[in-house]
């Protein structure tokens, strides 16, 4: 990559857009797009930056996110990252060495979005063929950009942008749900001996565990697991009731719906309540709430075998790399969008993924080089003449 060629990346990581906040990095980054010689750059209704480039009927939709998590951190280079320093590779082209650039979103995921700029800036439009670049909002919270995006294209392939570093592919997502769980009771005295809507709601998140527990034991990859989080546990009481509130997230493997899960909470919260001793007087001692947060994800799985996945193999080899397929624990904006377009699907880009959301996130300018390279022999190889032929 010749000078100047870090432009995209460093302007788009000095933008800072957690989710909710990312008109201005979206008005930049079309600015940019338009500046490259996108044939389009607009801001779609969903507050996506989308560039476009070709006329052709076939399509390519590269998909990347340019919200963030909060948490500025301040943009800076490293004293041996300016882009000056480039050596010229085997195949002729140019690639910065050495250097890292520091700041929100650097990883996950302007750093992948601006790959996907740059490369589609490099190849150019090929006839037949349209490339379009979108930057998503709100990937960080519910998805709103990609759950647009998802009605409004249907193309041949999809790149959807997440850091895996740049000699990786990632083929599959677990899938995600979230949930409210509130324990309520009547009021008792301290000194009753009776469980309190506190413990119950502690011995309620055991079972939980037990369960995901015993699921998990046979099983030896995290993708195939139940990886169940607490995010947040609360209790209060007035004069007349307590309650405890349970914030719980799990981590779907692909054997295991949104929908599976939720019937195993009502399941679990039915063997929960308790009845109250003989003579009582009352309907039940624990009253048990599930309230469903935000929109629940199934697990997605990309096919291995196709032209997509051949030609970014061939590409990460041209840049001598090893390339490696990985299946990812979180979730991402493939989940909303490959059940939609049913076409052939990856996630690529670069950066570790380790640092994403970490107050130390950075990229290394010399991987961001070689994963442009790798995404315009991609481009390059769709668009010859064996795609036209598959």
């Amino acid at each position: 990559m010749a000078a100047g060629a870090y432009d995209t990346l460093v302007g788009l990581v000095s933008q800072y857009s957690p989710s909710g906040q990312e008109r201005g990095a979206v008005e930049w980054l079309t600015q940019r797009m338009a500046a490259l010689g996108y044939d389009e750059a607009f801001v779609d209704e969903a507050g996506n930056a989308v560039g476009v480039m070709g006329r052709g009927p076939r399509q390519v939709v590269l998909l990347g996110h340019i919200d963030t998590v909060p948490g500025e951190i301040k943009v800076a280079l490293t004293p041996d990252s300016a882009p000056h320093r480039a050596e010229r590779s085997a195949n002729g082209d140019e690639t910065v060495r050495g250097g890292l650039l520091y700041g929100r979103g650097a990883v996950d995921a302007k750093g992948p979005l601006a790959c996907f700029v740059d490369a589609v800036a490099q190849v150019g439009a090929k006839d037949g063929w349209q490339f379009v670049v979108i930057g998503a909002v709100e990937e960080e919270r519910n998805s709103e950009g990609a759950r647009f995006a998802a009605t409004h294209y249907q193309p041949d392939f999809a790149i959807v942008g997440e850091p895996n570093q740049w000699d990786r592919l990632a083929l599959g997502y677990k899938g995600s749900a979230w949930t409210t769980i509130t324990v309520r009771r009547r009021q008792t005295h301290s000194a009753s001996g009776e469980e309190t809507a506190a413990e119950a709601a502690i011995d309620l998140w055991l079972r939980l565990k037990a369960y995901a527990d015993s699921f998990n034991a046979d099983k030896y990859k995290a993708f195939d697991k139940l990886l169940l989080t607490l995010r947040d546990l609360a209790s209060t009481s007035d004069d007349f009731e307590q309650w405890a509130r349970l914030e719980v997230g799990v981590r779907l493997p692909p054997d295991v719906s949104p929908g599976a899960w939720y019937q195993l909470l009502e399941k679990t919260l039915r063997v929960f309540s308790k009845e109250p001793p003989d003579g009582a007087g009352e309907a039940e001692i624990f009253r048990v709430f599930i309230e469903r947060s935000g929109f629940p994800v199934p697990a997605w799985i990309c096919e291995k075998n196709t032209l997509l996945v051949r030609a970014f193999l061939q590409g990460i080899r041209s840049q001598g790399g090893e390339p490696r397929f990985v299946y990812k624990t979180g979730t991402a904006d493939l989940n909303i969008v490959a059940p939609v377009w049913k076409c052939p699907a990856v996630v690529y880009g670069p950066g570790d993924s380790a640092l994403d959301h970490t107050p130390t996130e950075h990229i290394s300018f010399e991987d961001y080089a070689r994963s442009v390279s790798v995404v315009c022999h991609v481009l390059r190889n769709l668009a010859g003449p064996i795609s036209l032929n598959e």
